[in-house]
């Protein structure tokens, strides 16, 4: 709600009250709703947070303390790991009448996150539950957009486990040839590019809506409990693929090996440099998973809109939001992507790896390995950079002024972003 349109409110239960009698003591906070500043609020996971944007605040952790960053071997379970970027969305969108932003979503979020500590789950960050976060600031606040980003971590999968699975396929197939299984590694390795249910399957789809939509519900309930005016918008916003369709020519083949052939090396490495080390196989997969994202994440709003018919929630379609600027869609990747290439390092050093050139099958287990140690190494990979989340934030500028309850986010050839 506008600074004007809640003042408006005020005004019109002063005029109320003065026709009717002194109000009862319950309706006395709402008198005070003007003397509030304005509030908007991110909660969810990893691409909301503002993973791949660097500038990452401290963050308070389950004992109150602010948790800055604590060095690339800490455990991954530190709260800083959150993720929380002054280049989020959030504080790149455009939202008049907002005094205050507050981003409260944690890189790896889950939607058990929403109502509990997610120190309480596997692998969860020592955060307390976004929704105990999200009632400190309606103490102090009239919260009046939030930005919703959740689903693509759940019980069921998770992003980075996706991600991670066709990425190491790929990085074995162009290392290691069939016949050294054995006689290197000990037995097989996964080196066949990802089908659709290698990611995510129809089952683990609909569970994961299942858990998305009673976690939302929570949020609802919540914010119509607490909110102090009971007025704000509701901004759902599903996920956009960092990977192209298809590579850009250049990625398609190096030194006349193509990613079908036993051992690829020099193809490999050209891909890992241009931020894409995965099969050509793959992609159509990855694309069919992310519009399953959107899918559930549509599917939870309308759900939620026929639940709460008096609240304002618009569903923010971004999965074209990238489109002719993502990984290896254009022969400079990754200059000029939307999205931060995969990028490890050799130990948790700081110093990315970011050619795979000359490197030996050995060297490259060794480097994926600090990935599975040290996950703050790698979290970052395929995540939206700074001027990706600056296109998210031009997207959340037109979904927190539409009329319309669904709204998509389209990139041009030109660069221009539509909203509507």
């Amino acid at each position: 709600m506008s600074v004007f349109r809640r003042t408006a409110v005020v005004a019109a239960m002063a005029l109320t009250v003065g026709a009717l009698g002194a109000p009862p003591a319950s309706a006395q906070p709402l008198v005070e709703v003007a003397s509030l500043p304005t509030a908007a609020v991110a909660l969810g996971d990893s691409f909301i947070s503002g993973e791949g944007a660097g500038s990452y605040t401290p963050v308070t952790d389950l004992n109150g303390v602010a948790q800055s960053f604590p060095g690339w071997s800490a455990p991954n379970s530190n709260a800083f790991f959150c993720h929380r970027s002054a280049n989020a969305s959030l504080h790149r969108a455009d939202l008049p009448g907002i005094q205050a932003r507050f981003n409260l979503a944690c890189s790896g979020g889950q939607p058990h996150d929403i109502a509990a500590a997610s120190a309480a789950r596997t692998n969860g960050r020592q955060v307390t539950a976004q929704l105990d976060q999200l009632r400190t600031v309606a103490q102090t606040h009239d919260i009046d957009l939030v930005l919703v980003g959740l689903g693509s971590n759940n019980s069921s999968f998770t992003f980075g486990s996706v991600a991670e699975k066709c990425a190491n396929r790929f990085i074995a197939d162009a290392w290691t040839g069939w016949w050294e299984f054995w006689a290197y590694l000990g037995g097989p390795v996964p080196q066949e590019p990802c089908t659709t249910t290698d990611l995510a399957t129809s089952a683990q789809l609909a569970a994961a809506t299942t858990e998305t939509t009673n976690a939302v519900r929570q949020l609802l309930t919540t914010l119509d409990q607490i909110d102090a005016d009971g007025q704000h918008r509701i901004v759902f916003q599903d996920y956009t693929n960092p990977l192209p369709l298809d590579l850009e020519v250049k990625f398609h083949e190096e030194d006349s090996r193509s990613d079908t052939r036993d051992k690829f090396r020099a193809l490999g490495a050209e891909r890992y440099a241009g931020g894409c080390p995965i099969h050509r196989a793959s992609l159509a997969p990855g694309h069919f998973f992310s519009q399953g994202l959107g899918t559930l994440v549509k599917s939870v709003h309308t759900t939620m809109s026929a639940e709460f018919p008096g609240d304002d929630l618009v569903y923010l379609n971004v999965q074209r939001a990238f489109d002719g600027a993502r990984l290896c869609e254009q022969s400079t990747s990754p200059t000029g992507a939307l999205a931060t290439p995969i990028r490890l390092q050799d130990g948790p050093t700081g110093v990315f790896v970011t050619s795979l050139s000359g490197y030996d099958k050995l060297d490259i287990q060794r480097i994926a390995n600090t990935c599975g140690t040290y996950f703050q190494t790698c979290q970052e990979s395929w995540h939206p950079n700074v001027a990706g989340h600056a296109v998210l934030g031009q997207c959340l500028t037109g979904a927190a002024s539409s009329g319309n309850r669904a709204v998509s986010c389209v990139r041009s050839s030109d660069g221009r972003i539509s909203v509507g």
